[in-house]
């Protein structure tokens, strides 16, 4: 699959997203601020990340945290994963929050997150007045934990 990215003049100095690993399942973005974003606790601020893209029709970008972020500073993304449809071609941006207890400092050129690759499944939508019966049934939230 190809995945055409356009560069965009503040991130001029900045690599596209790429896997760190041959494994990755997540390309490594890059905060394309043009100054430091002091990221106080609970505060959420969107981030540039510098570029464009065009994503093949039948697929997604998620937008994910990175581990070791939210691991050490509690710093991740609202709305995980973010949806990026294959239509859509604005700068790609990321919602970071602080969820640690000291303030955090993005710089420009940081990994502030993770963009993962997804093939999105269409379903064809119906309505009916009933629906099959099945042994959870309507049991909600923490249901199936019981004894």
């Amino acid at each position: 699959m190809n995945i055409v990215f356009k560069r965009l003049p503040h991130a001029a100095d900045l690599p596209l997203p790429s896997y760190a690993t041959k494994e990755a399942a997540g390309m490594d973005l890059r905060a394309a601020t043009k100054e430091p974003v002091t990221i106080k606790p609970g505060q959420r601020v969107l981030i540039p990340t510098g570029f464009q893209m065009a994503l093949p029709s039948g697929y997604e970008a998620q937008i994910r945290p990175r581990s070791g972020l939210a691991l050490r500073n509690g710093i991740t993304m609202l709305n995980t994963p973010g949806t990026i449809d294959s239509d859509y071609r604005g700068e790609v941006m990321v919602i970071a929050i602080n969820l640690g207890q000291e303030p955090f400092e993005v710089a420009f050129g940081d990994r502030i997150a993770q963009m993962v690759i997804a093939p999105v499944t269409k379903a064809v939508v119906s309505e009916s007045r009933e629906l099959p019966e099945t042994e959870r049934g309507e049991g909600g939230f923490g249901s199936t934990g019981k004894d």
